[in-house]
């Protein structure tokens, strides 16, 4: 299932808004498309299942991208 748009929040801690998420138009795998605010404001597109994958670091488990909203990734 897709996820809502709104703030996240990636492990390194910078802040990204999630703008859309959108479908391959051949092989129907969802894609987010989200854009950095911070910088330059650049806009990145990412597979929704490496979006919310789930990361082993320095021994910890932690979420790659955290929404800063109520919501579920």
């Amino acid at each position: 299932m897709p996820i809502p748009k709104g703030r996240y929040r990636h492990f390194k801690g910078q802040l990204y808004e999630v703008l859309e998420v959108a479908r391959h138009s051949e092989t129907e795998e969802w894609f987010v498309v989200y854009r950095q605010l911070y910088g330059d404001g650049g806009v990145w597109i990412r597979p929704l299942a490496m979006f919310c994958d789930i990361l082993e670091r320095n021994g910890r488990t932690v979420a790659r991208f955290t929404p800063e909203d109520d919501h579920p990734c």
